[in-house]
């Protein structure tokens, strides 16, 4: 064979193993995404962690040499200057065409160092076409690039229909201006409605679901995990280190005794030590990283959710390398279905009505039980590294 088509050198490391995005989506991504929130330098004043210029450029330096080329962003990260950051560096190294970038739209994203500075804000939040056509253009500016990979609608404000929503979205789409199309923090019924709306009149659909879900917080996988699974759609789990508190003893008393202590969201009020649940998936997630050799326990956090489903693309942000590497630990990461059922049983999750009385599907419930026997496909699976 030529070697014209000789076959890529293996990438540095398995960020550079990219996968397709969804079924209706052939674009190829890395398995973990980037998250950029942290990336920019204005949340300070809200007690959040920000990074200046020199080190969001290092942090995405290093993303893209290990091969990652897939970043998320939003119009309000940073009061903006995460899109700015990121729509510069990529000018800057030349690579705009070789990155997936996604931002999103609906969250009030132009606040001003003052009330006064812009009083008048109704027309930069929502999921209107108004909100929707000032926050892309908005954003194709700061990020220095006459594209949107992926736009998600941040959440639903419930104040538009789906036929506003979807219509705006692919006229953004049949412009140009947006490749595909993301969905997020929405209940799964609207993404339903919204989807069979989009096929049913020859719009675009949404190929990918962003949310909160992690080891702990599981509310995830009653609705919206098999509506995704159904539909064919990514899964972009946010969250997914709880708020870094996926830490071990030693971790949590070397932090006590140097004063640094962890980060608080508005999801932790209670301060930045773990409670006791947390605790415990700690411990079960020390106890499998031990049988597997892994280094860190946070890469076991990431590897349980991405062998859980198919298409699972964590978003995982941070501000140090160290941690990016760490993190990359979990694609090398394979559970056995024990360690699997150990982690998921550690918090016990109950789907609830309609799953408690008919099943989830997952198995033949008792009505066909009692029919006979029967034999169910296999489910769609998620990739699982290959032991060596």
């Amino acid at each position: 064979m030529s070697s014209v088509w000789a076959p890529a050198p293996e990438p540095p490391t398995k960020l550079g193993r990219h996968r397709q995005l969804a079924v209706g989506a052939g674009l190829h991504v890395s398995p973990i995404q980037l998250g950029a929130m942290s990336i920019g330098d204005k949340w300070h004043r809200v007690g959040m962690g920000t990074m200046d210029k020199e080190s969001s450029f290092k942090l995405l330096d290093a993303y893209h040499k290990a091969g990652g080329n897939f970043i998320d962003t939003a119009n309000v990260y940073q009061d903006e200057t995460s899109e700015e950051f990121i729509g510069e560096w990529m000018e800057s190294r030349g690579v705009r065409d070789q990155m997936v970038v996604s931002t999103k739209y609906s969250l009030l994203y132009k606040r001003g160092a003052s009330f006064e500075e812009i009083p008048q804000k109704t027309q930069f939040v929502g999921n209107n076409l108004k909100s929707m056509h000032v926050s892309v253009n908005d954003s194709l500016r700061k990020l220095r690039t006459s594209y949107i990979d992926i736009l998600y609608l941040h959440f639903w404000d419930y104040n538009c229909t789906v036929e506003e929503v979807m219509n705006g979205l692919h006229h953004l789409v049949a412009q140009g201006k947006v490749l595909y199309l993301g969905i997020s923090d929405t209940p799964a019924w609207i993404v339903s409605k919204a989807n069979n709306y989009a096929r049913m009149s020859g719009k675009t659909p949404f190929v990918i679901y962003q949310g909160e879900w992690n080891i702990i917080q599981r509310d995830f996988e009653r609705d919206i995990l098999p509506m995704c699974i159904h539909e064919g759609m990514a899964v972009a789990p946010w969250n997914v280190l709880v708020a870094g508190r996926i830490r071990t003893d030693a971790e949590e008393e070397r932090r006590m005794q140097s004063g640094e202590g962890g980060r608080t969201m508005l999801q932790f009020r209670d301060g930045w030590l773990r409670n006791e649940t947390e605790r415990r998936v700690c411990k079960a997630l020390e106890k499998v990283a031990e049988e597997v050799g892994a280094k860190n326990i946070t890469s076991v956090a990431i590897a349980y959710l991405m062998q859980k489903a198919p298409r699972v693309f964590p978003v995982i942000g941070g501000r140090k390398i160290e941690h990016l590497h760490a993190n990359i630990e979990a694609l090398d990461i394979s559970l056995s279905p024990e360690q699997m059922k150990l982690l998921t049983d550690t918090v016990p999750f109950n789907k609830g009505f309609p799953y408690s009385l008919f099943g989830d599907g997952s198995d033949y419930n008792i009505v066909y039980k009692a029919a006979g026997h029967c034999d169910r496909w296999p489910a769609p699976q998620a990739i699982r590294p290959q032991k060596a």
